[in-house]
């Protein structure tokens, strides 16, 4: 299960921001997942939560936005919803050779909320650095 390695990296990211910005507790993560990135998001959360045992994410919430698959088509400027399974031959014209993927395989980290100090919770920035996934 790739959820796992995926969970690893995005506590590990989290973490060392975190820790670099004097956090003291993770409360929350936000991430945006791509309809094709392949990821189980309910298999995902599992994941975060074993991952977080232990970290300064322990017991943060993880809130996951999907993405939906979008396509473009360069010969007839069509746009339309790519489903799954994927449907990448465009409707308006029939081309396939034109075709441009233009969302579905986000996978990013969307912002982070942790404490920092007595009392106090910080958002992070938002962020579009995509996760990278550790072996």
């Amino acid at each position: 299960m790739h959820e796992m390695s995926i969970a690893m990296a995005v506590v590990g990211q989290v973490e060392e921001a975190a820790g670099a910005g004097g956090a003291t507790a993770v409360t929350s993560v936000r991430l945006q997942i791509g309809e094709l990135a392949g990821v189980v998001p309910d298999a995902l959360a599992f994941c975060f939560e074993l991952a977080c045992a232990g970290t300064l994410l322990e017991g943060a919430e993880l809130v996951t936005e999907p993405v939906a698959a979008r396509a473009h088509c360069r010969a007839c400027t069509g746009d339309w919803a790519v489903g799954m399974p994927p449907r990448l031959l465009c409707p308006g014209c029939g081309r396939a050779t034109e075709v441009e993927l233009r969302s579905g395989r986000e996978l990013q980290i969307l912002s982070v909320h942790w404490e920092d100090g007595p009392g106090g919770v910080r958002p992070t920035a938002p962020t579009r650095e995509p996760i990278s996934e550790e072996h």
